[in-house]
């Protein structure tokens, strides 16, 4: 059958380290991506900016973070901070006539400069007290935010994002922004699936593991401590840029607070910790369970089968929300990602359940 693991003969290093060595597994990404390219012209415009979209780009902000929580093993509750200074940093750049492409370039790099000096607390410490410190760095950043003017003009002040272009294409219609943040997911997906292939990538798992058995075999622990905050920073500054530019399209200090940081963190668990697709599930679980839900209640309160209050109806969707985020945790702690992989590994050998370890 197509979807199974016969055919695929390992007689070449180079097919072996293929990052889908299985020919189904090709063929569903090939047919994920011809989805993606032509949503625009099967898909309305309110679910393309609605759903769509958002799902895209926090799904790259997820990757981002579970690079530092899921491979390196770094806990990080001031992630929302981290994209708030990629997003802040790249509108003044913009409204200063800097190109869009190295707003971007500065916006990470700003990001990453600042998630270094807090990441450097994990050196010293780890678990809980290094949650204290990126904790801190959320709130310190929050603080600076909304009392430095020159940053955000105020508590309550909204900046609106510039015209800009992006690859001399202006980034002003719903098509333009939506090709953009796919652009980006697509390449934090490749950058994230390859970083796990390299030695960087093995370096940080040993970290993850055991930092002082690392250091025995040769591991520099402060080296790739860092570069985990570096590269993770990066990548989130970047995203929280795609997002102020692409999404809501201005940027006010209470679109990046600490509920931001908490959703993120739900994403990379509720996902899976270190997989890649966990990202875009646990993204997407996230972000549209909350809406499915409201919308079902609703109709089932119009059609008469819930006889419910307004006030009630508006918290019902959240508590089914977290039950099942507590199900997820209790019934498969490996996330999303796992059911998928479980899933997946039926049809590779089905039906012939034997083989199986």
């Amino acid at each position: 059958m197509f979807y199974r693991l016969s055919g695929v003969y390992h007689t070449r290093y180079s097919a072996t380290r293929q990052l889908w060595p299985i020919p189904a597994d090709r063929w569903q990404i090939g047919a994920v991506a011809v989805l993606a390219l032509a949503a625009p012209l099967y898909m309305s415009d309110l679910y393309l900016s609605s759903y769509l979209l958002p799902w895209l780009i926090f799904s790259a902000a997820t990757l981002a973070l579970t690079l530092l929580m899921g491979l390196a093993g770094q806990l990080h509750f001031g992630f929302g901070a981290v994209m708030a200074i990629g997003a802040y940093t790249s509108i003044h750049l913009a409204r200063a006539g800097v190109p869009f492409e190295l707003a971007l370039l500065a916006a990470g790099l700003m990001a990453a400069l600042i998630g270094c000096l807090f990441g450097a607390a994990a050196l010293r410490v780890k678990g809980l007290y290094l949650v204290m410190a990126t904790l801190a760095m959320q709130f310190l950043v929050d603080w600076v935010i909304v009392n430095v003017n020159a940053i955000s003009g105020g508590a309550v002040a909204t900046l609106q994002t510039p015209q800009v272009s992006y690859l001399f294409v202006p980034v002003a219609s719903l098509t333009a922004r939506y090709y953009l943040a796919l652009l980006w997911a697509a390449i934090v997906t490749l950058l994230v699936l390859n970083i796990k292939r390299t030695s960087f990538g093995r370096a940080l798992v040993a970290v993850r593991d055991k930092d002082f058995a690392a250091a025995v075999i040769g591991v520099n622990i402060f080296k790739y401590k860092l570069l985990a905050f570096f590269t993770s920073s990066f990548l989130g500054g970047v995203t929280g840029s795609i997002l102020a530019f692409c999404f809501y399209q201005a940027v006010t200090p209470s679109q990046f607070n600490f509920d931001v940081t908490i959703q993120l963190v739900a994403m990379a668990l509720v996902g899976g910790l270190g997989s890649v697709i966990g990202g875009f599930l646990g993204a997407g679980f996230v972000l549209l369970a909350p809406i499915v839900l409201l919308n079902l209640i609703a109709r089932m309160t119009d059609a008469g089968w819930l006889n419910v209050s307004t006030t009630l109806m508006a918290h019902i969707p959240l508590m089914l929300y977290g039950a099942m985020i507590i199900g997820f945790l209790l019934f498969e702690p490996l996330g999303l990602a796992k059911i998928y992989d479980n899933a997946r590994k039926y049809f590779l050998v089905w039906p012939f359940r034997h083989t199986q370890s």
